[in-house]
């Protein structure tokens, strides 16, 4: 019974990422280009787009190309793009693209563009389509693919990794590819972090991930509920850069993704939010804008991956109970019941693993309670004295 989901993180206290310059915050800014890579019937697909557009109820039309949605996607090339482009380079902004290699391929006039500002160009896979429902081995192939495509189109293979639209086994197959510096299919943290294992459990080699965002991203905009205009995208953007460099001038500096797309932020009363969310940012000190690549190798200089030397979580029966035997004296049988309960790495330190040693021995019969507590200890004592042999063992 293992949990392979890591509901802890770095819990209270998260690394200082010691950002270049001291910077309270760094700003990460994500152009993402898909346009020419969604489905559509030309594409060889089943059904049209129905995804991330002003058409906010869209289906699919299987079978039938869908005109509008088709336009809607062009502007996002034609025009989208190129004011986005004037806009950010215009203030000198380090800008990531998530390139779909396919959509790349359809727009050479775009990616010159992006390699004469310097802008990073990640992998945003093959084709901009839903990865849910693929067998590994497809998914693996087009992940060879997009490599492949990616490199031919710009000169050089990507070195960052986002597919979006992903399944579970993504993280895993683009690990398993090995020369990605770092992974964004996570939105699982306001730092980047070393991943270890492919979500089912299993090791892989150790990857770095530099999470990504859903909600300060202009996505919204084409979603029930979400910005309805461009004050409403910019007060959110203000908002999460306001909380971000307050919490990094008081000593805990962590990192701002912003998710763009040419169709939709691209618009004329759109972009004019957008433009002054970065004249805001840009008048504030000790703001770090990065490309994600920058961060991602930061990252790996300041916080090189580093496996802990124990983990309660992915031990055998035998060697768990061996180190966590005498944590209660004499109850063996409390850390037999501790490992069979589900155990994940919210238990690989002293505090988590307490509390699964302390729910065994809870749930144990008044006999056996009582062949712990000699000498008059008491319960709570009892527990107290376990927390304090575990912070001789793991760390806290």
């Amino acid at each position: 019974m293992r949990y392979v989901r890591d509901m802890r993180g770095y819990g209270a206290n998260p690394p200082d990422p010691d950002w270049p310059g001291g910077a309270r915050v760094a700003v990460q800014v994500v152009l993402n280009y898909e346009e020419g890579g969604e489905n559509a019937i030309l594409h060889g697909d089943a059904a049209s787009e129905a995804f991330l557009s002003e058409i906010v109820s869209a289906v699919p039309w299987p079978g039938l190309r869908h005109w509008n949605m088709e336009s809607l996607y062009e502007y996002g090339a034609r025009a989208g793009f190129w004011r986005l482009h004037r806009l950010l380079t215009g203030l000198e902004i380090p800008v990531t693209v998530y390139g779909v290699a396919t959509a790349l391929a359809r727009s050479p006039e775009q990616v010159a563009a992006m390699q004469a500002a310097d802008w990073e160009i990640a992998s945003h896979g093959l084709r901009w389509i839903d990865y849910r429902a693929h067998s590994p081995e497809d998914e693996r192939r087009d992940i060879e693919a997009a490599i492949r495509l990616h490199t031919e189109v710009t000169g050089a293979r990507p070195t960052g990794w986002y597919t979006g639209r992903s399944s579970a086994d993504t993280v895993r197959l683009v690990a398993e590819e090995g020369g990605f510096a770092y992974v964004s299919d996570t939105y699982a943290d306001d730092l980047p972090y070393w991943l270890d294992h492919d979500g089912h459990g299993r090791p892989i080699r150790p990857q770095l991930i530099v999470p990504y965002t859903l909600d300060a991203n202009d996505m919204r905009f084409s979603t029930p509920a979400g910005f309805a205009n461009g004050d409403q995208f910019l007060g959110y953007l203000k908002d999460t850069f306001d909380a971000l460099y307050a919490e990094g001038a008081a000593g805990r500096p962590g990192m701002m993704n912003i998710g763009l797309h040419c169709r939709l932020v691209g618009r004329p009363g759109r972009a004019l939010a957008l433009a002054r969310f970065l004249d805001y940012v840009r008048g504030h000190d000790g703001v770090w804008f990065a490309k994600r690549i920058d961060i991602a190798r930061h990252w790996q200089a300041r916080h090189p991956y580093a496996a802990p030397a124990l983990r309660p979580s992915r031990m055998d029966q035998e060697s768990f109970v061996a180190h966590f035997r005498d944590v209660f004296a004499g109850g063996a049988w409390v850390a037999e019941r501790a490992f069979a309960l589900e155990l994940g790495s919210a238990h690989d330190t002293a505090l988590g693993l307490h509390n699964a040693l302390c729910r065994a021995f809870r749930a144990g019969s008044e006999a056996e309670r009582a062949a712990i507590l000699t000498a008059g200890l008491t319960p709570q004592a009892a527990e107290a004295q376990a927390l304090r042999r575990l912070r001789d063992i793991l760390p806290a």
